[in-house]
């Protein structure tokens, strides 16, 4: 019989596990919610207190570069650019080579891993080594499941062993590229963001690299599968079919054969409404555009479709035809602002463009005007630039926009000389000059403006806060020989894309080691800015991050330099507490203040870069933390700190 005192023992028991559950704060998405607002509620870790941040606990990933072998091709790890999912007191988490693992939130102990061995196949057509950046979970109240994509595959793993569910699609997996329009090579379909999941529905994108451009190369289709089964439930055309909405602006048929126009940004979703908010990127030969004529819907555009069917409900296209590689990298945030004193939903998208495209969310109409404007022609063989490109009247841009001889790097009158000169060398201008025969310096260049984690939104302050990178790209046009990677006569000289100022440090070190190179322009070349999104005006702006190369260069040795910011895609993750942490795509990460993006806390970081966006969750033991994925290769870690 049980004892009133044990009554009463197994009460007190059942109040402090509950208390103790109540305590928990998650991180259930990447990008924290379904809306992708990066923020959190916590404020735990604040203002007053942030200078007592410490290490905590680090997990390294253990993956390697994999050399050339029989029924091997090489393959190496990239930077660790992924966000993990907190969920339940455990941290999901992919790595670069898109093994999954599960983690102690508390402690960072292992607790299993899957490893869908896409290495095997070798390096995908990227660049960059493999990165991935993040996976997603389903839920039926009684199992959870974890999905990520893989390259061609979508596996649903048991969240409690890490195993393949056998019940979805072929035990476990699920082939991306069986069902699309057109059969592809499977080695050039890749995945780097994480599936979206609505209700029962696991929804993905894909990448192609910028490198593969040939008809006939994968298409950018976007496929949601049944959560339980692995059954694909419908699938859109970001390039319409003949007689699809849009299929007219492709013009001699270029609708047939063109591809990439993907979605390899990560996605969002108003889950109340049943919407799926898609960012599409640029067609195939991202920078000359004379075999895909016309405006070319649905590239470069933000699409909102109806989560249970695929079926378009608006799109809002930001740049028509491009040639810039001005995809939309970044997931559309979700927000709610205060309009005319009531309030209403919007989504904030922020671009490489360097603008933020504010839509009503139900609607898809601009919040403030935006204005049809005359840009410069290309005089490019075959190529036929838009006349005219959208530009918002608010927010104001948040990156420098365009390249003229006063943006140029003067810290010393030799630099500015000499910056002068190889600016002479091209073709410069505004926004939107297009790429040219003797090469046009575009600013923003391939990385943005905004990169794929660039956004945190706060809604209680309503303030949106955007990372910025300002670094052009040189894009110059050349005609050569198809092969099997470039099918087309004319195309971006991609080798020479980067531009910077090469000079001899001989006469500065005394030694015989190879040339240097700094940034062509002005720093700084990593921005904060803070967007009231009630009114569309900007609170303030700040550098972030540092740049070393630079501050540490012999040729600028004894110079007082400005603040210099660092280039990169992550943004920041704002807090209850008064914060943004970031890292702004380099070796330290900040707590900056989030009235006025002053640094209160930062702690470089050992494994080097830290390339990914900050997440943090509270654990039900009440302890708050703050984790970041760094470094990359075979040092690449998970680096949690808590307060001490």
């Amino acid at each position: 019989m049980t004892t009133p005192r044990a009554i009463r023992l197994l009460l007190a028991l059942h109040a402090c596990v509950s208390v103790a559950q109540a305590q928990r704060v998650d991180w259930p998405t990447p990008s924290g919610d379904a809306g992708a607002m990066r923020y959190s509620p916590l404020a735990d870790v604040n203002r007053d207190n942030v200078s007592r941040l410490r290490l905590a606990w680090t997990w390294k990933t253990g993956e390697h570069a994999i050399p050339a072998g029989p029924n091997q091709r090489p393959a190496r790890p990239g930077l660790f650019q992924a966000s993990p999912v907190a969920i339940g007191d455990t941290l999901y988490v992919s790595t670069p080579y898109a093994a999954v693992a599960a983690l102690d939130a508390a402690t960072g102990r292992e607790l299993w891993r899957y490893d869908p061995e896409v290495w095997r196949a070798g390096q995908p057509s990227n660049g960059t080594g493999f990165v991935h950046r993040g996976v997603a979970t389903w839920s039926d109240g009684r199992e959870r499941r974890v999905y990520v994509n893989a390259r061609w595959k979508l596996v649903a793993l048991d969240a409690r062993t890490g195993r393949p569910v056998p019940a979805f699609g072929d035990h476990g997996v699920v082939s991306l590229t069986a069902r699309l329009r057109r059969a592809v090579d499977t080695l050039h379909y890749t995945n780097t963001s994480p599936p979206v999941v609505w209700r029962d529905l696991v929804i993905v994108g894909n990448g192609v690299g910028d490198r593969l451009r040939y008809r006939d190369d994968p298409p950018g289709d976007v496929q949601a599968f049944d959560a339980r089964t692995g059954r694909r439930v419908w699938s859109f055309h970001t390039v319409p079919d003949s007689g699809e909405y849009g299929w007219t602006t492709w013009e001699n048929g270029s609708w047939k054969y063109m591809g990439h126009t993907n979605v390899w940004a990560p996605m969002s979703v108003d889950v109340a409404r049943g919407l799926v908010f898609l960012p599409v990127s640029t067609p195939s030969n991202d920078w000359y555009g004379g075999d895909r004529k016309g405006d070319d819907l649905f590239a470069e555009s933000i699409v909102a479709l109806d989560a249970r069917t695929g079926r378009r409900v608006w799109h809002y296209q930001i740049v028509h035809h491009g040639l810039w590689d001005y995809d939309l990298p970044a997931p559309p945030v979700l927000a709610t602002i205060r309009w005319n004193g009531r309030p209403r939903d919007v989504v904030a998208v922020p671009s490489k463009t360097g603008w933020v495209y504010v839509l009503d969310r139900v609607t898809g109409k601009p919040v403030w005007p935006i204005v049809e404007r005359p840009v410069p022609p290309s005089d490019v063989p075959g190529e036929r630039a838009s006349p005219t490109q959208p530009m918002p009247t608010k927010p104001a841009p948040f990156a420098v926009q365009g390249i003229g001889e006063d943006d140029l790097i003067d810290f010393t009158p030799e630099l500015k000389r000499r910056a002068l000169e190889l600016y002479h060398r091209y073709r410069g201008g505004p926004i939107f000059t297009p790429p040219s025969l003797e090469g046009t310096i575009t600013m923003p260049g391939a990385i943005g403006g905004a990169g794929w984690g660039s956004a945190a939104y706060d809604p209680t302050t309503r303030t949106l806060y955007v990372k910025a990178t300002n670094a052009p790209a040189l894009y110059r046009i050349r005609e050569g020989v198809p092969n099997d990677t470039i099918g087309y006569r004319w195309t971006a000289d991609l080798q020479a894309s980067g531009i910077g100022l090469t000079v001899d440090p001989d006469s500065a070190r005394g030694d015989h080691l190879p040339p240097e190179t700094l940034p062509i322009v002005k720093p700084p070349y990593g921005t904060l800015t803070a967007i009231d999104l009630d009114t569309g005006e900007r609170r303030w702006q700040v550098p972030l991050g540092d740049t070393p190369a630079v501050r540490e260069h012999p040729l600028l040795k004894g110079l007082a330099l400005p603040p210099l910011g660092v280039a990169g895609a992550p943004g920041g993750t704002v807090t209850a507490g008064g914060l943004i942490f970031a890292t702004g795509g380099g070796d330290v990460l900040y707590a900056l203040g989030a009235r006025d993006g002053r640094v209160l806390w930062q702690q470089r970081l050992r494994a080097g870069r830290g390339y990914a966006n900050p997440v943090t969750y509270r654990t039900a033991a009440g302890i708050q933390y703050v984790v970041v994925a760094t470094g990359g290769g075979g040092d690449a870690e998970l680096v949690a700190f808590a307060l001490r």
